[in-house]
């Protein structure tokens, strides 16, 4: 993202940018404290005291957290959720330094009897974290289950199996984090919505646990007797399946690179099914009839005219003024800065800031307004939540129909962003109903060679009364799209799809019933045993939806084979064909240093950041365009590598001791090092290193970061890439026990 220096602050607030909104409540005495969205202190009987959150918390952790001090808590109440919930909550917050090194955590208790509801904790982090982890998946399940029996004091809770969906790339810094699911289960079905997640460090730490908010008790639930019969509600699905073809846009979020497939997609606007009926559920309740999706069609036949040729500043004010306006006499508009900015697709946009100022602080989020065309592209009004907050809920008498909310959107889309809509259609899924407020959110899909592009779409949210809520455009910029020609058949599609349909059974609320306290039997479809999988339509093999599948290369290595596919696995190293691999070949400086900077940071080589557009280029070999330019550049900046050689030879060999040069520096002993004459190294082969690489050689040597054999260090041998898997993953180690995090 770019900011511009033309940017004005109208004020010295600064806000969080997007739909997530900023609160500053005011305390009593006057001054600004940051709190939670929605905070009400909650009616209660009961009075608890820090003491007591600490002893209960306490006796949750036995003995883990026996050095704090009651100095080191801070305590808090409320009712984080909506307004209509009334449960007490509390929460304990602590920090303390251990060995050096600060530490954190928190603590959310709920009801009378401060049943435990979250917990997170950033302890100091071990090489034992790191890879290879002291703890397996296996093992790590193991802690999880019997934590979450210890906790919760139950066993109705059962392990999901399906929530390992998507795999980010890791840096070798940071500790193996295994994440497991439970849900909890009446007649040993589970209950969609009670859910609770655990995090696991390596080392076999707790975390993170967090337990979604349930009002169980207050529930009814459809019996298990009488239901239709998996192979029942499995033909009836199979009867009525049919297929589309959808484009997919992935990132790759480590060159931040888009590309695109073709996938096939079941079609059918519902939920699943009822266990009893055998009826569809859809978003509007159930009915008797195969719900099918809308058919495409286009917002507008031909393109229109942008709303603007151009706008200023000023007049992107205006504009945000005129659609944040407000009648009550409860609430101030302000608007807090106007920045111009570069947006993920590369479009020059201005974010304007702005805020809600109310008795009891503020609450605000963003707009982006295109420059060239004076369309806004993301907008979020905050009005009617903040309407409820404060108690003022501005009742409509006859709130607005579907119908008409459709209408309504479709003539705001118009007015404001009229030059995206050739690429959209009308919606197909029927919308979002929030009941609250009263208000439709839709979803005008992106539509590409006439078929829909996943993800990408227009979303407007229409209130009660019939004004603009919400307008989001989420349009990808794709240079080349897959051909439609090169495709298995849909007949082919249908088939595959049909062979890896299952059901499964449990018990789910009809969201859109207010304050439904009922929970039905639902039979819903899973394909490939994952809700997660997606047909490629040109393999018609199974991915992931959400893209960045681990790599499923494996390579084989006598020494080094372990540590070779992990940083294959996390995308540290990129092997595409793991025949064709020898991790016994000398790697290039330009690719050590590759997998050197992907080990430590999450930089991405291909993304723009703030700053990067004043990069100056230091090597005359390596300019802009080269694909390790900004790499490159980072190191550089790092002092990682030195800037003083006209060239970097980035296709030469990285020799040992010369890797060592590159580790010791990011170990931050650069000063040490240069005083080689301090050292006394006894290699057999000490002549052979540079004198330059003395020191570091040194250093590397006692930190243990090379393999040796026979006393001999070969200075001025090529490191292979299974010697740099190793020697990095010991490198992560060293920084971990000197607590040196540095984001290069």
């Amino acid at each position: 993202m770019r900011l511009n220096k033309l940017g004005i602050i109208l004020t010295s607030s600064a806000l969080t940018v997007g739909l997530f909104s900023t609160t500053v409540s005011a305390a009593p005495n006057g001054t600004n404290q940051t709190s939670k969205p929605i905070v009400q202190v909650a009616a209660s009987n009961v009075v608890y005291t820090k003491d007591d959150l600490i002893k209960k918390f306490r006796s949750y952790f036995p003995k883990q957290f026996d050095s704090l001090k009651s100095s080191d808590f801070q305590m808090s109440s409320g009712n984080y959720y909506t307004p209509e919930d009334e449960t007490s909550r509390y929460s304990l917050s602590f920090t303390q330094t251990i060995e050096g090194k600060r530490v954190y955590g928190s603590v959310g208790f709920v009801g009378d009897n401060l049943d435990i509801e979250h917990f997170s904790y950033s302890p100091p982090i071990g090489s034992d974290a790191l890879f290879p982890a002291k703890v397996s998946k296996d093992e790590a399940r193991k802690l999880a289950v019997d934590f979450v029996k210890t906790l919760l004091k139950e066993d109705s809770y059962q392990l999901e199996s399906d929530n390992n969906y998507y795999y980010p790339t890791r840096i070798l810094t940071e500790p193996i984090n295994y994440s497991f699911s439970f849900t909890k289960t009446k007649n040993d079905i589970s209950i969609s919505d009670n859910r609770v997640d655990i995090n696991v460090l390596g080392n076999g730490q707790i975390t993170s646990f967090y337990k979604y908010p349930s009002t169980q008790e207050k529930n009814t639930f459809d019996e298990v007797k009488n239901i239709k019969s998996e192979k029942d509600i499995l033909n009836k699905l199979k009867e009525n399946l049919e297929v589309e073809l959808q484009y997919q846009v992935n990132i790759d979020y480590q060159s931040g690179e888009r590309t695109v497939k073709l996938v096939y997609q079941p079609t059918g606007n519902f939920l699943g099914l009822s266990a009893a009926t055998g009826k569809w559920l859809t978003p509007n309740g159930y009915t008797d009839q195969f719900p099918s999706k809308t058919k495409l069609k286009k917002i507008v036949e031909k393109p229109l005219p942008a709303k603007q040729k151009g706008i200023t500043m000023e007049q992107a004010k205006k504009a945000a003024e005129k659609l944040l306006e407000n009648k009550s006499d409860k609430l101030k508009l302000s608007i807090q800065s106007i920045d111009e900015i570069e947006n993920y697709n590369g479009q020059t946009v201005y974010s304007i800031q702005y805020m809600y100022n109310h008795r009891n602080g503020g609450s605000g989020a963003s707009i982006e307004i295109n420059k060239a065309t004076g369309e806004v592209i993301q907008y979020h009004n905050m009005l009617g939540y903040l309407m409820n907050e404060l108690g003022e809920k501005q009742e409509v008498a006859k709130p607005i129909s579907q119908k008409d909310a459709l209408a309504k959107a479709t003539s705001y889309i118009k007015e404001w962003i009229p030059s995206y809509l050739h690429n959209f259609s009308m919606p197909v899924d029927e919308p979002y109903y929030e009941e609250n407020m009263g208000a439709y959110n839709f979803s005008f899909p992106r539509v590409v060679n006439g078929i829909i592009v996943s993800g990408d779409s227009i979303n407007v949210g229409v209130s009660a009364d019939g004004s603009l809520s919400s307008l989001y455009v989420n349009e990808q910029k794709v240079e080349e799209w897959p051909s439609l020609k090169e495709v298995i058949s849909a007949k082919e599609a249908k088939t595959l799809l049909n062979n890896s349909l299952k059901v499964k059974l449990n018990y789910s609320k009809q969201m859109q019933k207010k304050d439904n306290k009922h929970y039905d039997l639902l039979y819903v479809p899973v394909y490939n045993d994952s809700s997660y999988s997606t047909l490629d339509a040109t393999t018609g093999k199974w991915s992931s939806l959400f893209g960045g599948e681990q790599s499923s290369v494996v390579v084989s290595h006598p020494t080094a084979q372990e540590e070779l596919n992990y940083l294959i696995s996390t995308k540290i190293l990129d092997v595409k064909d793991a025949k064709a691999f020898n991790g016994d070949a000398a790697i290039t400086k330009g690719e050590a240093l590759k997998i050197l900077m992907n080990s430590l940071t999450y930089f991405y080589e291909g993304r723009y950041y703030y700053g990067n557009e004043t990069v100056e280029q230091t090597f005359d070999n390596i300019d802009p365009k080269h694909p390790l330019f900004q790499l490159i550049e980072r190191a550089v900046s790092a002092e990682i590598i030195k800037a003083g050689d006209k060239k970097f030879a980035v296709d030469s060999p990285v020799t040992r001791e010369e890797l060592s040069a590159w580790y010791i520096r990011v170990l931050g002993l650069e000063h040490a090092a240069k005083h080689y004459d301090i050292y006394k190294v006894n290699f057999e082969d000490t002549n052979k290193i540079k004198s330059d690489y003395i020191g570091y050689v040194a250093l590397a040597n006692k930190y243990g970061l090379f393999a040796t054999e026979k006393n001999q260090f070969n200075p001025q041998q090529e490191v292979t890439y299974a010697e740099m898997s190793v020697s990095t993953i010991r490198l992560a180690h060293e920084i971990a026990k000197k607590g040196r995090y540095n984001n290069y």
